[in-house]
């Protein structure tokens, strides 16, 4: 099977994720025992044991995704599936980036554990910002309605489908938006419960400490087709994915034309490789012939790779 591992982000969190995956692969095992010791928190008793208001915060969602999708990966190979394509939606690229080649584990463990403190220090550092899901309206159409209202502290940070966008901005402008973004044809705006405005300029400050951590880390070429938040597209050299990596963080997420991309590229299938179903929904909007498969647990990893 000619496979592209989609690796989801925040958002997709729950207690007791990849559980399973830690009972019966030593493999996975010794991932949650190296992101643990890295990141010095106890991932196991965090995701299997704890409140979803821990899991929740930015510092631990991040490790705790990180981990549990490379385990998911561990499993899927074992299975006898191997990636011949990776992406993932923003937190998601980590794992996607160890996939495809770029860095090693311990290395995406210690950045992603740094970049969940630095973007969580952001949002406070903001004096209030967040997030808002709206839907029935194409991003073009949002950024028009905006700059007509003359708001200019939201910005389309996560681009789902041709019909959902999550904005993200001040407190102030999440306040004005609804009014305009309805009057433009918008069905719902829905604010998110999340600690900052992520992937917009507001997150700068974790930008700049990200950029600088990066300077002594070495990305490796690709080894396989990894398909880029920032582009788009697909990115193969070390130095571009570095680049982005540090990128990402104020840059809004392009899943639309990713999506677009991997259909176009000739898969099989695709394997959301993580807890819940949210990218294979997203996918189903882009097509209804490629399946995009569960595989957050391994029963799932399974009943696919048979």
């Amino acid at each position: 099977m000619k496979a592209c591992f989609l690796f989801p982000g925040q958002g997709a969190q729950y207690i007791g994720m990849g559980k399973d995956f830690y009972e019966t692969s030593t493999a996975a095992k010794e991932i949650f025992d190296m992101a643990s010791e890295i990141s010095k928190l106890d991932l196991k008793k965090l995701i299997f044991e704890g409140t979803e208001d821990d899991l929740k915060q930015t510092r631990v969602t991040q490790i705790a995704l990180a981990v549990v999708e490379a385990a998911a990966s561990s499993c899927i190979r074992d299975y006898g599936t191997k990636a011949s394509g990776a992406a993932g939606f923003s937190l998601g690229e980590w794992p996607a980036l160890v996939e495809a080649g770029f860095l090693d584990l311990p290395v995406m463990f210690r950045l992603v554990a740094e970049r969940g403190r630095l973007m969580a220090e952001a949002g406070e550092r903001s004096g209030g910002s967040g997030m808002a899901a709206v839907l029935g309206l194409a991003p073009e159409a949002i950024e028009a309605a905006l700059k007509g209202a003359g708001i200019d502290d939201v910005w389309p940070a996560n681009l789902n489908s041709s019909s959902q966008t999550v904005v993200s901005g001040t407190e102030s402008g999440l306040g004005k938006i609804e009014v305009p973004l309805k009057a433009a044809g918008a069905k719902r705006v829905i604010r998110l419960k999340v600690s900052g405005a992520f992937h917009s300029p507001i997150m700068k400050y974790a930008y700049d400490g990200f950029k600088e951590l990066l300077s002594d880390v070495e990305f490796k070429d690709a080894k396989i087709p990894f398909y880029s938040n920032v582009t788009g597209g697909i990115i193969t050299s070390g130095a571009e994915a570095k680049r982005c990596a540090a990128e990402q963080i104020i840059s809004a997420v392009r899943w639309v034309e990713e999506e677009k991309a991997i259909l176009a590229a000739g898969f099989d299938a695709c394997l959301e490789a993580g807890p819940g179903t949210v990218l294979g929904g997203l996918w189903k909007s882009v097509t209804e012939t490629v399946p995009c498969h569960p595989c957050g647990t391994v029963d799932q990893v399974a009943a696919i790779s048979l």
